[in-house]
């Protein structure tokens, strides 16, 4: 069985993103790439009421494209919204739309994310920084995550992203709960999620 991760995670909505693009540059090179999310629920509803996720993801960059399957818990951390994730690469996004389909789960929405990944080590953590847009949303917003083992360490790895964050010239009244999933559907007017 998999071990329990837990995605240390702040999102930040930017009012001065070209600043942090450069300030990101400096420690990193940019990977550009486009997510295609699908979330899936049953008829019911019952992930969505539990505060957990089904995803499905494309990844397409520089000539590359990857599947990844993932499930997320319920928020740990309801402040940051810092949640349990289990994830795994798969090799055909279609067969296993068609797995979670006759399992009873239906697409609840989908959207694009334009995407700017720099990837560096602080405090002896893997950082992954994400500089997002998503079409269907005003403004660009900041991913800033790091993966963790155990409940313990959450409150440290969210104690060193908050550092990273000041560094890169990012305040807390800039800070974010937003779901992009909540937004897209309220962009088309409630449909979805």
């Amino acid at each position: 069985m998999a071990s329990r991760v837990i995605e240390a995670e702040y999102k930040a909505r930017l009012t001065d993103p070209d600043s942090v693009r450069a300030k990101l540059a400096g420690l990193a090179a940019a990977e550009v790439v486009t997510y295609h999310d699908a979330y899936f629920d049953d008829g019911a509803r019952s992930l969505h009421a539990g505060d957990r996720e089904l995803r499905l993801r494309t990844v397409r960059g520089s000539g590359s494209v990857r599947h990844l399957l993932t499930f997320k818990e319920a928020a740990v951390d309801l402040e940051t919204g810092s949640k349990p994730e289990y994830e795994t690469d798969i090799g055909g996004r279609e067969v296993l739309e068609q797995i979670l389909y006759r399992l009873g789960y239906r697409p609840s929405i989908s959207f694009t994310k334009e995407c700017e990944n720099y990837r560096f080590m602080t405090n002896g953590r893997n950082v992954l920084a994400t500089v997002v847009t998503v079409p269907e949303i005003d403004g660009t917003f900041l991913e800033l995550e790091t993966l963790v083992d155990a409940d313990e360490d959450l409150d440290s790895a969210l104690s060193d992203l908050r550092k990273s964050l000041s560094a890169l010239g990012v305040s807390d009244d800039h800070l974010t709960t937003e779901l992009y999933t909540d937004a897209v559907a309220e962009s088309r007017g409630g449909e979805g999620h």
